[in-house]
Order: C-alpha cells, then structure tokens, then sequence
C-alpha cells in the first residue's frame, strides 16, 4: 500500500469518527444546557447530581484510556494472526473483562455511601445525603461503559471505527428526553434556588435513572453492530494457554493509573467542595467537557485511527513506521487544536453565558474554561504519547510519568484550598493545566528514549509555526470581543444564549480565517496536507 492510500484511509477514518463525535457532542451539549436550565450549574441540585454522576465517568474515561484501550487493541491485532482471526482470544479476553466489571460495579455500588461519603467530605449532611442517593442510581453505570468500551476497542481493532463514536448520540438523545421528562414532572430551577430536602425519591429516580438509562443503550447497541461484521460473543472462561498473563501484566500497570487518577480526582472533588456556593463541581465538570470538545472531535479522532496501525507496525517491530505515525498524528491534531485553544480561550464568557445567565455565574464559568483550555495541546500531545507506548505493548511508563503528573498535581490542588471561595476552581483548573504540560514533556522525553528518535525538529518547528500564527487571530478575537460587550454585564456577548452564540460564530470565524490565512502566508506543510485531498475532491 503506497503511503498515499494509506493517510487517506487513516484521513478517511479520522473524518467519519470526528463526525460521530461532533454529532454527538453537540448533542452532549445541548444535553448539558436542559440539565443547567432544569438544575442550574450553581448551588445543591447541580453539585450533588454532578458528584454522583462524575463517579462512574471518572472510572470510565481511566478505563477507557487506559486498561482497556492500552490493552485490547494492541493485544487483539497481534491475535488476529491466530488461525481463526483472533475470535478466540477475544471471547476469552471478554469474558474476563466483563467479570472484572461486574465485580468491580458491584463492589461499588454497595460502598456507594462510604465513597461518596470521602468524595463529598466538605458537604453539608443533606447534600451528602442526596448525592449518595444520585450514586445509587448512577454507579451502575460503570459496568455499561465499560461493555460500551470493550464491545467498541474491538471494532476499532477490526477497523469498524464508526460505531463507537456513533452510538453516544442514542445515549444523549435518551438522557434528554429524561431530563425533559423530569422538567414537566417537576419544574425547573436554572439559577439552582431548590434545595437537597426539596428532592424525592421519583425525582432522584427521573434524573439520574434517566442518565444511565442512556449509558445503557449506548452499550447494548454496539452488539448489533458486532454482528455486521460477523463477530459473535461466547463467553469463554478457559483463561489459559491464550496469552492472557501478558494482558494481565499490561492491565496491572495500567489499573496503577488507575488508583493514582482516582485519588486525584477525589481530592480534587474534596477541594472544590469548599467553595460552596461559587463555582465548584458542577462548573468544574462542565468547563472540562467544553475543554474536551475539540479534544474528543479533533485528537481523538486521528489518534484513533493511528493507533491501530502503530500497533499494527509495532507487532512487526517496525519501530521507524510507529515513529512516523506518531509525529504525523501529534502535528496534524495540534494544527487545529491550537484554533479551537484561542477560539475558546477568547469566547469563554460568550460559552459560559449559554449555560448561565446571572453574569457573576458567567465569569466563574469562564475563567475556568480559560484556566483548562491553556493545556490542551500539551493535553493532546500527551495523548498521542501514551497512545503510542500502548501501541508498543508498554504500559509501565504511563504509569510513572502519570505518577510525576498526580504527585504535582495534588500538591497544587491541597494548596487552592486555601484561596477565595471565587478562585478555587480556577486555581484547580490551572494546577491541572500546568501539571499536565510538565507531564505530556516528560513523556515525549521517554518516548523519544524509547523510539530513538520522535522527529523532535519537526513537530516543534510546526508547533512554532502554529503558536506564531496565532498571535494575530488573539488580538482580532479579543478586539472584537471588546467590541461586542463580551467582558461586562449586559453587553452583546453576555446579554442571552443567542447573542452569546452569534458572538461566538463571529468571533471564531474571523479567528479561523487569519489563522489559516497566516498558516498559507507562512506556508505550513501541515496545513499544505490537510488541503491536498480537499482541493482534489473539489476539483472532481
């Protein structure tokens, strides 16, 4: 296969993920603004329900960056050498995952009171109350995302990319319908006026047992497509004989990660919970979203794509082909990315002000969203990173440059417990920034340790070139966004959702056209690539 055949399958699969998902995030968007108008983003109500509902997210964006995606593409392609395609070792490989995930979910669920209990430490008694019946109806989804995850990797490793960022769209649509469901039951409380003894248990059972309703459809759907391409699922509990023990040793390290990103997350949690009545989890939780937007549209659309065919190429010990893949895929994610950081970065009152209305709600959106947005392209680097280590069946070193990162990490975040109440969500969200881009350095060092090499002129000579054009675009978006009233109450930027969003398109556009516009004048190989194949297929 020609290198040109092969960027544009890896081109092709990126765009029908990135599809998927930006299909789904804007409905996990419009999701997240019914929820702000039902139960606000400040106050009981939003910081309970986000408590109870961030914990088996948590648990399910570690998994799924880590055990199950470090261990089972790579393992499935080095089986699909296997006489019978790897159908085997992958029933087997299931089966022992599911058990896993049972047990662990069921552990869960009965130290719901005990876990939330450390989580909501700083939590008056009827919030800590409430939140633990929201965790009751919410933990179980633990055991869905994963399936979700594993049914998925395995398609991902037979090269059906599409589901898997397909099927969140039925999950979104099904938890806003229960939301709508609880708003005519209930009523709405956008600036989160109810409080945690206002909520029954038919009200606990319509908000969250909707939410996971959705995260069980989303997984139960991927079976179907199993079948489209001929798989089929037995459960097979002869572990032995399959090479199981080297998933087994892969997933050990990566379940370290595991233990280490939960404990941080929980002190983080703890933390936050001190501010209160000012921005704390709800808005914590809501910025990271906005922050993973053009990651999960953008990064982890090429990075999947990628990864398959890194682990592929590590399976033949092609070490020079992995060291391509990797810079290719960290300087194609990072051209767009450093768009969507100054765009963001600009508009984050306008994108606050959608899910708020009061304008001291909006600035304490805001200033988080630009407290997070400044790390993600180290954020995404780092993904890239760690995503080639798995592909080279190296999970060992995640585990310690994330144990570098969670070190500094919760050292910064015990310290925000001692700002303003205003502030500590901020100071959480810059802790998390600033950790992230010593970590996403350090594992570009041992990477390029690792593969002799990482093409370290190249990729930075292009982030350079982007971070250079991007000083023009920064002052056209701030300039406009003075223009428009974006930094003070009741200007055109902040006055409702809709001048908010007009704000943002016009805003972004100009912002994208000189940023591309410098890209062409300083003539940007990256971006050179990006248009080849658009300007052939308009031509034809």
């Amino acid at each position: 296969m020609t290198d040109t055949a092969t960027s544009g399958g890896i081109g092709r699969a990126s765009a029908f993920l990135a599809s998927g998902t930006i299909v789904s995030r804007i409905l996990g968007f419009i999701k997240l603004i019914v929820l702000a108008g039902i139960i606000g983003q400040f106050g009981a109500s939003a910081n309970t329900f986000a408590i109870a509902n961030q914990l088996p997210n948590t648990v399910y964006v570690i998994v799924a960056g880590g055990i199950l995606t470090a261990v089972l593409v790579p393992q499935i392609v080095r089986a699909s050498l296997h006489t019978d395609g790897g159908t085997g070792y992958i029933n087997k490989l299931l089966t022992l995952a599911l058990l896993v995930l049972a047990v662990a979910t069921i552990a869960a669920t009965l130290l719901v009171p005990f876990i939330t209990g450390i989580i909501g430490v700083n939590l008056p008694p009827d919030q800590l109350k409430l939140a633990i019946a929201f965790a009751y109806w919410c933990v179980p989804q633990m055991f869905f995302y994963g399936l979700y995850t594993l049914l998925g990797e395995v398609l991902n490793a037979r090269r059906s990319f599409g589901p898997f960022t397909w099927v969140p769209v039925l999950n979104n649509v099904v938890a806003i319908a229960g939301l709508l469901v609880f708003a005519a039951l209930y009523g709405a409380d956008p600036n989160g006026f109810r409080s945690a003894g206002e909520f029954t248990a038919a009200m606990i059972a319509v908000l969250a047992g909707s939410a996971t309703l959705g995260v069980i459809a989303q997984a139960v759907v991927l079976f179907y497509f199993w079948h489209r391409i001929g798989l089929r699922y037995r459960p097979d509990f002869r572990f032995r004989g399959v090479g199981l023990g080297a998933a087994g040793k892969m997933a050990g390290w990566t379940f370290g990660m595991l233990l280490l990103t939960t404990t941080a997350g929980i002190i983080e949690t703890q933390v936050v919970t001190l501010a209160g009545d000012k921005a704390s989890v709800a808005v914590l939780a809501t910025a990271w979203l906005i922050f993973m937007l053009p990651h999960s549209v953008i990064t982890v659309s090429v990075a999947t794509a990628y990864f398959t065919r890194m682990s592929e190429h590590a399976s033949l010990g092609k070490l020079a082909l992995v060291r391509t893949d990797a810079s290719s895929a960290i300087r194609g994610t990072a051209l767009l990315i450093m768009l969507a950081t100054m765009v963001i970065a600009v508009c984050a009152y306008p994108f606050a002000r959608v899910f708020v209305a009061p304008f001291d709600q909006v600035q304490g959106i805001g200033n988080v969203i630009i407290a997070f947005i400044l790390g993600l392209v180290p954020f995404c680097v780092l993904f890239v990173v760690q995503r080639t280590f798995y592909a080279l069946g190296d999970t060992r070193t995640p585990f310690f440059f994330t144990l570098f990162q969670v070190v500094i990490l919760i050292a910064g975040v015990l310290g925000c417990s001692f700002l303003p109440d205003e502030w500590i969500a901020v100071g959480i969200a810059l802790v998390i920034t600033i950790s992230g881009v010593l970590q996403a350095g350090l594992a570009a060092m041992l990477l390029r340790r690792r593969l002799g090499g990482i093409d370290g002129r190249r990729i930075t000579r292009s982030l350079v070139t982007y971070l250079a054009a991007a000083v023009l675009p920064v002052i056209l978006g701030l300039t406009l966004l003075f223009l428009l009233g974006g930094t003070a109450e009741g200007g055109f930027a902040v006055l409702n959702r809709v001048t908010a969003i007009v704000s943002m398109i016009i805003i972004g556009t100009v912002m994208a056209a000189s940023y591309l516009g410098m890209l062409l004048v300083m003539r940007s190989a990256e971006l050179s690539a990006f248009l080849t194949p658009l300007r052939a297929r308009l031509r034809r």
